[in-house]
């Protein structure tokens, strides 16, 4: 599977998946990436899911300060991506 041009290295999604709770998850995180990164990485995940339950872009530029770019790229993902939010956001409602 490629990300982008480049092969994708593996590793990184299989440490993902040893992660035994949020705290570990939360952890492994802070050392693996920046604040802004992080931070960018949760305001997409909150513009994911206010698409996915139905806001509308003025309402999530306000309520998340992302720009209409990042609100039109993560919808983008989600209409034409492949499929992951979707899944994600369906194994968290039932739960």
């Amino acid at each position: 599977m490629k990300i982008g041009k480049k092969e994708k290295s593996g590793q990184l999604y299989k440490a993902i998946l040893q992660l035994q709770d949020e705290e570990e998850c939360y952890q492994f995180f802070q050392d693996l990436c920046t604040v802004a990164e992080l931070r960018s990485m949760e305001q997409r995940f909150e513009v994911a899911s206010l698409l996915d339950d139905g806001m509308i872009y003025n309402e999530i530029l306000e309520r998340t300060g992302a720009s209409s770019a990042t609100i039109s790229r993560v919808n983008r993902s989600l209409n034409y991506g492949t499929g992951a939010y979707a899944q994600l956001f369906a194994r968290i409602k039932d739960k």
